[in-house]
């Protein structure tokens, strides 16, 4: 199976430059941590880089492992290698995500000193608070943008389903990589509130918990990758467009094309596209982008044949293409 079909996406290099900047590595640590992880430190300079997912989660793991701290360098203490899995292990054996839930916030308080986690009712959702317990804390923003995510994709794991939310708050300013927000969390998300927090609806808490220590096993194996990166989309029409040129990126499809395959005028996709915040193009170009650096940092395939294998028959537009997308050359993404 090619790249192009297995593409788990990427993520902005600012996240890892956040995962770097909590650890006390010097710089040539830095430097031997991110050659593990198959990322060139010259991309790191680059406002507009990427990483790939598994490229992000491998460094964390090394980061991980390195520090003993599963929330590597994030806070004032270290989270200590197994504390996930006694974490998990705690959670399992409650009979509603509602309990699971409440385990969580005492767990936390037990190994986290720079927030406490609220559960509370709030109207017809419940809501995640992190609360700050320390002054640094609210500053912290990578911090709380991985506690977030922890939640969620626990949640997630433990009920077997992608868990939608209500709401997410952000206590911190819009950030730069905000529009990936739409990629990590599963609702409409809000910045500069009071506290930073998920909205559950109350229903969703009676959920059962479907785990076992069988899949126990597995999601610690691939651990951040299946919480930090749960698969979802509150997004249908963004979605659809994305299955249906997913397969077909070295076909010159137009939108017209693709709303006609989808059963709709291309009027209606536009607009409906627009509700969603996104177009067309940038759908296809995120699609492109992230096959492309796939192609690259996987196989030895010549850049000019991953061009054509995204769409680009001429290599010189390719080359202008992902330099606008990714603010490097093709050739900088490539291992060693």
């Amino acid at each position: 199976m090619s790249p192009t079909e297995v593409s788990p996406g990427t993520v902005p290099m600012s996240f890892v430059l956040n995962l770097l900047g909590g650890t006390p590595l010097d710089p040539a640590m830095r430097v031997e941590a991110l050659a593990r992880a198959g990322i060139a430190p010259v991309l790191l300079g680059a406002e507009t880089a990427r990483a790939t997912t598994e490229q992000f989660a491998t460094l964390y793991r090394q980061l991980a492992r390195q520090l003993d701290d599963e929330l590597p360098g994030m806070f004032s203490r270290p989270v200590r290698s197994g504390s996930f899995k006694f974490l998990c292990l705690s959670l399992m054996d409650s009979a509603t995500l509602q309990t699971a839930l409440f385990r969580f916030t005492r767990f936390f308080h037990l190994v986290l000193d720079d927030f406490g986690i609220e559960l509370s009712r709030q109207g017809e959702c419940v809501r995640m608070a992190l609360i700050p317990q320390v002054p640094q804390a609210a500053d912290n923003t990578f911090g709380q943008e991985i506690m977030l995510k922890l939640i969620h994709g626990v949640a997630s794991w433990l009920t077997g389903r992608r868990m939608t939310l209500a709401r997410v708050d952000c206590s911190y300013r819009r950030p730069s990589h905000a529009s990936e927000y739409g990629f990590l969390y599963p609702g409409p998300v809000f910045f500069e509130q009071a506290v930073s927090a998920l909205y559950f609806e109350a229903a969703q808490l009676a959920t059962p918990i479907r785990q076992d220590r069988r899949s126990l096993a597995q999601f610690l194996a691939r651990a951040p990758g299946d919480w930090l990166f749960v698969a979802f989309q509150q997004h249908p029409t963004r979605q659809k467009v994305r299955e249906y040129l997913r397969p077909r990126l070295g076909d010159p499809l137009t939108a017209g094309q693709t709303a006609s395959a989808l059963h709709l005028s291309l009027r209606t996709l536009t607009r409906r596209l627009a509700e969603e915040g996104t177009t067309f193009q940038a759908i296809k170009d995120e699609l492109r982008r992230d096959a492309a650096i796939q192609w690259l940092t996987k196989t030895d395939t010549p850049i000019a044949a991953i061009g054509q294998e995204v769409g680009f028959k001429d290599p010189n537009t390719f080359h202008r293409a992902f330099r606008k997308w990714t603010g490097s050359t093709p050739g900088a993404y490539r291992p060693g």
